[in-house]
C-alpha cells in the first residue's frame, strides 16, 4: 500500500536521479550532448496531514512577497493575485484570455478613441459606501497622472504604462463614465483587467500611507492584516460582497471564511508545506515533482498554459553577440524538445519567436529554430569560429568562444541546461545567478552579454510585451523597458507603434507577422520554450483552477469537509 512514509524514499530515489552532469565538462566531440543538469529539490520532512475540523481557511503559499496592495502602485504578478481577490477592476478574466464584464454593466465604444461605460449599481466597498463613478474617476487620474501616488513620495504610477494612451476620464453621471483614448487602442479591454477601482473617499481620509496600511477594495475578500515585507496577507470573506462578474459562475459570496497568502520562497519548502498539511495551494510545483505530486494521495496537480514565454537574450551590441550568424547558431545549439522532456515532464512548449505561441497576434508561419550541431558549426564557421587546437573548445584568433549567462535562481535547471548544450557543441558557456534587482540595472546598461529570463504576456496580445521586449529602449516610455538585448530595429520599432493603433485585426496581423519575422531572423535572444502554469493543492480544495495569468482567484474555491 502506497504510504506517505513510501513517498519519502519516492522522492529521494526521485532526486538522486535527477541530479546529473552537475560538473559537466566541454565535451571532445560537438555533436555529443552533454547531460541535462537539474535543480535539487530537498524535501527533508514529509508527515501526515493534521486534519482541522470545521477550518473554514485556504492556506497559498506564494514564491514571493508582493511589493504593494496598492493595485496603482506595482508590476507584479505577485501583487495582483492578492489584489484581485480584494478589488474588482470594470472588466475581469477567466483562468484562460476570455476577458468578463465585471464593475462595468456595459461598455460601449462611441468611435475609435471613445468608451462609454455604465457602472454596476448596489456595489459596495468593505467599509459599506457605495461605489459610484466618482472613484472610478479618480482611480484612473491616480494611475494616469503624473506624481499622483504620495507615498513613500510623489511618483507616478508602475500602472501607467498598462494603460498609457487613455488621455482623460470624466464622470457622466453618478455610474457612467466616458474614457478618450488618444489614439485607436485595441488592446484596451485586456489591458483594463489589470486595473482595479479603489475608493475615493477611503484615500482622500487616511492617505495613500493609510491606505496601503488597511487597503479597501469592493472584491469578495476584505484585509484583515499583513506581517512586515507583506510576508504573509490574511483576508476575510465580505458578506456584502456585490456576488461578482454574472459570466462566471459562480455567482455570490465567497465559499470559505478566511484566506493566508504566506510567501514561501524555496520550492521544496512549499512542496513540503503541502505534503504536512500546513498549504492548501502552492504556486509554481517544480517541474520534476509534478509527477509524483500527481499519484501522491491527497494532492492535486493543475497546469495552465503558460503567458511567460523563456528566452536567452544576447546582447547585440557586444562580441560575440554582435555578429547575426553568432546569434542565429545559438538558436541551432538548443535541442528544446529534450529540456521539455527531461526536466518539464513534456509540460511544456517549444517558442517559435518573439511570441508565445498564444498570443492572439502570433505569426503562425514561424517554425520554431531545430536542433542542429551541423547548423551550428557551420554558422560559426563562417563567423570565424572554429576547434583550431583540437581541444573541443571553439576559438577565434587564439581566443576561446566564451561567456556568461547571467540568470535568476528560480531558472537553474534551464539555465544550466542550455548551457550544457552550449558546452557540448564546444562554446564555453558559464552560469551566474543574480537578485534581478540588482543585475537588472546593468542589462539596461548594456553590461551584460547574455540574460535569461521571461516577460509576461498575460494580455494575449503584443501590445504591453512586444515594445517592452523588442523595441529599442526610450527614456521615460514603456518602450524597451525589458530589452535586455539592447536590440534596435527601426523597422521593428515602427511597426510596434502601428500595431498598438491600429483597430482592424487583419491589418494588425500583417504588422506583427512581419516585426516577428524580422525579430525571429536578427535573433537577439535564443528563443527557448514555454512552460506551463502548474500549482498543486490538497484534495480538499473544489472548484480551483491555475489561471495561465498566474492569478490564484480565491472566490471559487471551496474546502470540503
Amino acid at each position: 500500500m502506497f504510504t506517505r512514509k513510501n513517498l519519502v524514499v519516492l522522492i529521494a530515489a526521485l532526486l538522486l536521479v535527477l541530479v546529473l552532469g552537475a560538473c559537466a565538462q566541454p565535451a571532445a566531440q560537438p555533436q555529443v550532448q552533454e547531460k541535462i543538469v537539474k535543480e535539487t529539490v530537498v524535501v527533508e520532512k514529509i508527515v501526515e496531514p493534521t486534519p482541522v475540523p470545521g477550518r473554514q481557511t485556504i492556506l497559498v503559499g506564494l514564491t514571493g512577497a508582493p511589493p504593494s496592495l496598492d493595485p496603482a502602485d506595482h508590476r507584479s504578478r505577485l501583487a495582483e493575485t492578492v489584489i484581485r481577490n480584494m478589488f474588482d477592476g470594470l472588466v475581469t478574466r477567466d483562468t484562460r484570455s476570455g476577458v468578463h464584464l465585471e464593475l462595468a454593466e456595459e461598455m460601449n465604444w462611441v468611435d475609435d478613441q471613445t468608451l462609454e461605460v455604465k457602472l454596476r449599481q448596489g456595489v459596495k466597498f468593505h467599509d459599506g459606501v457605495e461605489m459610484t463613478a466618482d472613484d472610478v474617476v479618480f482611480t484612473f487620474n491616480r494611475i494616469i497622472q503624473e506624481d499622483a501616488i504620495e507615498f513613500p513620495e510623489a511618483h507616478t504610477s508602475p500602472r501607467k504604462g498598462l494603460i498609457a494612451p487613455l488621455a482623460s476620464i470624466e464622470k457622466t453621471g453618478d455610474y457612467g463614465v466616458v474614457m478618450h483614448f488618444s489614439g485607436a487602442w485595441p488592446p484596451a479591454m485586456q489591458m483594463l483587467v489589470h486595473q482595479q477601482i479603489v475608493p475615493k473617499h477611503y484615500i482622500e481620509e487616511v492617505g495613500t500611507e493609510g491606505f496601503v496600511e488597511k487597503p479597501i477594495g469592493t472584491g469578495p475578500f476584505k484585509f484583515v492584516s499583513s506581517k512586515p515585507g507583506l510576508e504573509e496577507v490574511v483576508i476575510e470573506r465580505f458578506d456584502g460582497f456585490w456576488g461578482g462578474a454574472p459570466a462566471l459562475e459562480p455567482v455570490g459570496t465567497a465559499c470559505v471564511e478566511r484566506a493566508i497568502f504566506r510567501v514561501i520562497p524555496e520550492a521544496s519548502t512549499r512542496v513540503a508545506a503541502l505534503l504536512a498539511g500546513e498549504m492548501d495551494i502552492i504556486q509554481a510545483v517544480p517541474p520534476e515533482l509534478l509527477d509524483t505530486l500527481d499519484q501522491t494521495p491527497g494532492v492535486q496537480v493543475q497546469t495552465a498554459p503558460s503567458t511567460q514565454p523563456k528566452w536567452m537574450e544576447m546582447n547585440v551590441n557586444a562580441a560575440p553577440f554582435d555578429d547575426e550568424g553568432v546569434r542565429q547558431a545559438m538558436n541551432y545549439a538548443v535541442d528544446r524538445q529534450l529540456i521539455i522532456d527531461e526536466i518539464y515532464g513534456g509540460r511544456a512548449v517549444v517558442l517559435p519567436g518573439a511570441l508565445s505561441p498564444f498570443n492572439s497576434f502570433a505569426n503562425q508561419d514561424l517554425e520554431p529554430y531545430p536542433y542542429d550541431p551541423d547548423k551550428v558549426l557551420a554558422l560559426l564557421e563562417e563567423a570565424g569560429w572554429a576547434d583550431s587546437d583540437g581541444d573541443g573548445v571553439l576559438d577565434k584568433d587564439g581566443e576561446p568562444f566564451a561567456f556568461t549567462m547571467d540568470t535568476l535562481e528560480e531558472w537553474r535547471p534551464l539555465a544550466e541546461a542550455v548551457a550544457g548544450q552550449f558546452r557540448a557543441l564546444g562554446i564555453d558557456a558559464g552560469v551566474r545567478f543574480w537578485e534581478k534587482s540588482v543585475v537588472k540595472p546593468k542589462l539596461m546598461a548594456g553590461e551584460r552579454r547574455a540574460f535569461l529570463d521571461d516577460w509576461g504576456d498575460s494580455a494575449f496580445d503584443p501590445v504591453g510585451h512586444f515594445e517592452a521586449k523588442w523595441h529599442g529602449f526610450v527614456e521615460g516610455q514603456p518602450y524597451g523597458r525589458g530589452n535586455y538585448s539592447t536590440y534596435n530595429n527601426e523597422r521593428v520599432n515602427e511597426l510596434i507603434k502601428q500595431g498598438e493603433t491600429t483597430p482592424d485585426p487583419a491589418k494588425r496581423q500583417e504588422i506583427y507577422d512581419e516585426a516577428q519575422e524580422i525579430v525571429y531572423e536578427e535573433a537577439p535572444a535564443v528563443f527557448l520554450i514555454l512552460p506551463e502554469e502548474a500549482e498543486a493543492a490538497s484534495e480538499r480544495i473544489e472548484n480551483w483552477e491555475p489561471a495561465s495569468d498566474s492569478r490564484i482567484n480565491l472566490h471559487d474555491v471551496c474546502l470540503a469537509p
